[in-house]
């Protein structure tokens, strides 16, 4: 399938280097980087936003509603007690 991607002019230099210099063409260059991107999983979220990998696509009412139980909930951590 053939589609359009814009690519920082850098990056596309480089990957027609790598191409080169395999002796591949840029296609297969950018299949492989592709294919090792999407195989490796997904990083979970850091800090307050890390719920919301569990929770997926919420309704923005659900997720203005965890948001603030979170937000209340930090807010009266004790300090001292986590140090």
């Amino acid at each position: 399938m053939k589609t359009t991607v814009e690519l920082p002019d850098e990056l596309l230099r480089e990957a027609k280097a790598a191409a080169a210099r395999q002796g591949t063409s840029l296609k297969e260059v950018l299949t492989a980087a592709l294919r090792s991107h999407l195989a490796r999983p997904a990083r979970p979220a850091r800090g307050r936003e890390a719920w919301r990998v569990v929770v997926g696509r919420a309704a923005p009412a659900a997720v203005a509603a965890v948001d603030a139980v979170i937000a209340g909930e930090l807010e009266t951590v004790d300090l001292e007690t986590w140090r």
